[in-house]
């Protein structure tokens, strides 16, 4: 049974004044949501690089459940938690579930821009957009083992294609909120932000920054491979967003006053990674290099990796891939054909056109090609399963056009090999240094000691909410990202 609600359109959210009386509601949330919350949970933690314990994640939750307090829902009723994830996202699943990514919080410069967000999500949970989220996943969900990976590149209408392929798996990446929800979300945060004391205006300083953030990520992208960020795919941002958000502050009466505890915030940031951690592996320009397991692969030219903490996806215009590992009992075509019965569910039948064996960089693969008829055409499926030592087997399972095989995948899976003990040990994680201005310095000597190769002064800028023609003063706190050393 489907709730209806009433959704603000974009030019209500505008011309709504953001109330600051006080709450009367304390509902709660309904017990189906919260059951399915909980139940999720490890599965979310567990996709995301796991939970952040300790100061940090209690910080988190400390100011989530201050913004929570004037949500009209009983406090008590939500849950934050910080992801170990490279992933700059945040989001709220059903039953007050609320997460945020270590990646995201560093383009934060405040606790009151860390407010916002978390009163965003707060918001979408008030306002039971999630139940309507749901309802959506349910009609269009996309499963199996590619299902959180694949969606339109591969031509259109691939994604019911496969839809039809792949029948398991989570829904959580086909979750998405429309405009209309987002922007009331925002209202909210905004309301709920001034009602608990903050400057509201650090919502338009936090859409700013994540505007900032993701222009820049496109300059970078296609140096780095690394996939948009997520935050800007599901929360669509825009300068619209942040002049609308601009002006629901200044409706508050608050704008400009508040607090903002950037100090206290900065404090908690130190030392939090940035990127990926190594336990799960780094994204280095096209090539993913594994300091644990000892491995590595490089994908084409202009395709898009992103990292998660069971496997590796990978994006391009001739299609999608997914590398990562299961169970392995010596036989690489078991372990094949379990790979090919996730991916399907037993509901759709792969045509085998080329089963074969090979050895790639002294390691033992077998693989097949496949082909598949779906309502929208034609699929091509190649498994490429790799025997690493006795006990282990990666793999590359890949979809492709129907008639291309494996197409422009092939130097990929020609990469993978074995690294040494010495360039596993020289892979280090990079993280947030707290760094007070001395005399003297300027945003180019502090941008030179930024751990990249490239673009250093504008992630510099970018990074501390900085114009390009900011003059630094003694005193003033930064922050910059070092190399740190491996936990």
């Amino acid at each position: 049974m489907r709730k209806t609600f009433l959704l603000l359109s974009a030019a209500a959210v505008v011309s709504a004044p953001v109330m600051l009386s006080a709450q009367t509601a304390n509902r709660g949330l309904a017990s189906r949501y919260v059951q399915e919350a909980q139940q999720q949970h490890p599965a979310v933690v567990q996709e995301f690089g796991g939970a952040e314990t300790g100061a940090r994640a209690a910080y988190v939750d400390g100011v989530g459940r201050r913004v929570a307090t004037y949500s009209g829902v009983n406090p008590a009723s939500f849950r934050f938690t910080t992801l170990n994830s490279a992933v700059e996202n945040a989001f709220a699943v059903p039953g007050g579930y609320i997460y945020i990514t270590r990646q995201l919080m560093g383009l934060m410069n405040d606790e009151a821009e860390l407010a916002f967000v978390l009163g965003h999500e707060t918001g979408h949970v008030a306002a039971n957009h999630a139940q309507a989220r749901q309802s959506a996943a349910q009609r269009n969900a996309i499963g199996g083992v590619l299902g959180a990976i694949l969606g339109s590149v591969i031509g259109g209408g691939i994604g019911s294609a496969i839809g039809q392929l792949a029948q398991q798996g989570s829904t959580l990446n086909t979750l998405r909120f429309s405009r209309g929800q987002e922007y009331d979300a925002d209202r909210l945060g905004i309301s709920y932000l001034a009602r608990a004391g903050y400057d509201p205006a650090a919502s338009a300083s936090m859409l700013s920054a994540l505007g900032r953030a993701t222009a820049l990520g496109a300059r970078v992208q296609g140096k780095e491979n690394r996939s948009t960020p997520e935050w800007a795919t599901t929360h669509p941002n825009s300068e619209n967003r942040v002049a609308q958000a601009s002006q629901l502050a200044r409706q508050t009466g608050r704008a400009g006053t508040g607090l903002r505890n950037r100090d206290q915030f900065l404090a908690q940031l130190d030392g939090v990674f940035v990127d990926d951690d190594p336990a799960q592996g780094v994204i280095d320009g096209r090539t993913f290099v594994h300091p644990d397991l000892r491995l590595a692969f490089t994908v084409p030219t202009g395709y898009l990796m992103q990292n998660g903490t069971d496997a590796v996806s990978i994006q391009g215009s001739g299609g999608q891939a997914q590398f990562k590992t299961g169970r392995f009992s010596g036989n690489l075509q078991a372990y094949i054909q379990q790979r090919l019965q996730e991916l399907t569910g037993g509901r759709t039948q792969i045509q085998l056109i080329e089963n074969n064996r090979t050895q790639v960089n002294g390691i033992p693969v077998e693989y097949v090609v496949g082909r598949a008829q779906t309502s929208n055409g034609i699929v091509d499926v190649s498994v490429f399963a790799y025997a690493f030592n006795q006990n282990t087997a990666y793999d590359f399972t890949m979809l492709t056009r129907g008639g291309q095989g494996v197409g422009q995948f092939a130097p990929m899976v020609n990469s993978l090999r074995r690294i040494s003990a010495q360039e596993a040990a020289s892979i280090r994680p990079r993280v947030i240094d707290i760094y007070t201005v001395r005399g003297g310095e300027t945003v180019q000597s502090l941008a030179a000691r930024m751990a990249y190769p490239n673009f250093q002064a504008e992630r510099f800028l970018s990074l501390n909410g900085l114009a390009g023609n900011a003059r630094l003063v003694p005193g003033q706190k930064v922050k910059l990202v070092v190399y740190g050393q491996r936990r």
